[in-house]
């Protein structure tokens, strides 16, 4: 009931703190599109460069991790999709950070929890910028339903 309240539905919108470039908004979400690519074809050598080493994640798996290495090897072990779509519902620019939220869909196959099914999950991914450079700092995701 609280995702509802919370999730405005149709909602699409983008902010931007004074100071702030369309430009900035145009590479965190071509860094962000990025990152869900490398998920989907297994690719993780991007993800080192796209996670801040300091990445922290709160899981659809309700479990927090902490430090590039260790979620890159809790997605190596099961973040294993078909399909993962992502939709950008509200983007904020804030000085040296970026905040995206938004809705996923995916489809684990194999060992993955919930493999065979379509899973909807909220989201939103913080990007942290350091000098000219974007990397992702941290990330919370929750499962609203699985099919």
């Amino acid at each position: 009931m609280l995702a509802l309240f919370l999730c405005p539905i149709g909602l699409d919108r983008t902010t931007s703190a004074p100071g702030s470039t369309s430009t900035d908004e145009e590479t965190v979400r071509s860094l962000d599109d990025q990152e869900r690519k490398a998920v989907l074809d297994r690719n993780y050598t991007p993800l080192e460069h796209l996670w801040c080493e300091q990445l922290t994640v709160n899981s659809p798996a309700n479990n927090v991790v902490i430090g590039r290495h260790d979620v890159l090897a809790r997605v190596q072990k099961s973040a294993v999709y078909s399909s993962f779509e992502r939709k950008i519902e509200f983007i904020r620019i804030d000085g040296n950070f970026a905040i995206i939220m938004g809705a996923e869909t995916v489809q684990p196959i194999g060992d993955a929890p919930l493999a065979g099914k379509t899973v909807h999950r909220r989201f939103t991914n913080i990007w942290k910028k350091d000098g000219n450079t974007w990397c992702a700092i941290a990330r919370h995701a929750n499962v609203i339903s699985a099919q």
